[in-house]
């Protein structure tokens, strides 16, 4: 639905006195110019195109400067603001962007990806119903991504598509090389590349324990064990117990050994390279079974519609969010009109219309 207002809504006050301005001048008779006897000869005399034309010369002015003042008072039009209630559930998504995530061990359409673009892609579908999955217009979701630490990225919204664009946004750290080759930020990449699974589940509590929902999820994805951060994940079960939150955890990627991307020194062309990963199954698992939730292994794109058909079957809530409006500005459709006509007004009483004397 299309919304129309005035952001200076104030400047159309200038309306009142070019309204007794109006009124004044219209009401105001003409006085004769030059004086004759008598001039009933001049009466019978037939009226010309240019005598009709000339009383409707100040109503250009008028409705020019009426025009000028609605610019002034910058008309915009978008979409109403409103509020959305909808049944839906409050769900806190917590993604792991540590440095193993960069494995690549998933393989989509026939091409290696890593474990973070592949999470990044079913999240999409999940939340916007993009491929297989019907998607979850109904519920408001948050999006938490973590690495040695929890960085709040957007806030529970209904407004799935803005958050969609964040979850695009979301890289893996990497380092900063200065002008001889050296990495600048050393100390702080080792610590960006750990994985905080504790802090990221304490944040998504805190998130949600004040939202008005019967059911309340956090859903957490991540292929490391928690190796850093403030709160350990004992710490972070008994949060969730204590505000009625579902853990729902969802291992990334197989364990053991994994294919990482790296540059070979020799031909300074990217190789890959397996190495070790670190996977604390038991953790996660104990994590959802301690708060009523589930755990996935998600060694491929079915894992998350497993966890949406389970999510679809909570018991759902009313939830109220707040679609904001995007105005466009008007002013330039009567800026111009207006100033057209007042010029149009000024150009043929100085001209054609010249009164005398």
């Amino acid at each position: 639905m299309l919304g129309f207002r005035f952001h200076d809504p104030w400047w159309l006050l200038l309306l009142i006195p070019l309204a007794v301005a109006a009124y004044v001048s219209f009401r105001r008779k003409a006085r004769a110019a030059v004086l004759f006897s008598d001039v009933g000869v001049l009466k019978t005399l037939p009226r010309t195109a240019a005598q009709r034309i000339k009383p409707l010369l100040p109503w250009l002015f008028y409705c020019g400067a009426v025009l000028l003042v609605v610019a002034l008072a910058r008309p915009q039009q978008g979409r109403d603001d409103f509020r959305v209630k909808t049944e839906g559930i409050a769900i806190q998504m917590c993604l792991d962007r540590s440095g193993s995530m960069r494995a690549m061990d998933f393989v989509v359409d026939g091409e290696r990806v890593n474990r973070l673009d592949v999470v990044k892609r079913v999240f999409e579908d999940f939340v916007a119903g993009t491929g297989d999955l019907p998607g979850r217009p109904d519920d408001l979701i948050g999006l938490i991504a973590f690495g040695g630490y929890a960085d709040a990225k957007c806030p529970l919204t209904l407004d799935h598509d803005a958050l969609v664009e964040v979850t695009r946004s979301i890289t893996i750290p990497e380092p900063v090389f200065d002008g001889r080759g050296h990495i600048v930020n050393e100390r702080l990449l080792q610590e960006e590349l750990s994985t905080a699974i504790g802090d990221a589940v304490v944040m998504g509590v805190d998130r949600l324990k004040d939202v008005d929902a019967k059911s309340k999820v956090i859903i957490l994805l991540s292929d490391g064990e928690n190796n850093a951060g403030v709160a350990d994940p004992t710490a972070a079960v008994e949060a969730a117990k204590a505000f009625g939150v579902k853990i729902y955890t969802i291992g990334v990627g197989s364990s053991g050994v994994a294919p990482f991307p790296m540059i070979d020194p020799r031909t300074n062309r990217e190789v890959l390279v397996e190495q070790p990963v670190e996977f604390d199954e038991k953790t996660l698992r104990w994590m959802a079974d301690e708060t009523g939730g589930k755990y996935f292994g998600a060694d491929d794109t079915a894992a998350l519609e497993d966890v949406y058909a389970e999510i679809d079957r909570l018991e759902k809530t009313v939830s109220e969010g707040r679609l904001y409006t995007e105005y466009r500005d008007l002013f330039r459709w009567f800026a111009l009109p207006g100033l057209c006509l007042v010029a149009a007004q000024v150009v043929l009483v100085s001209t054609r219309f010249r009164s005398l004397p």
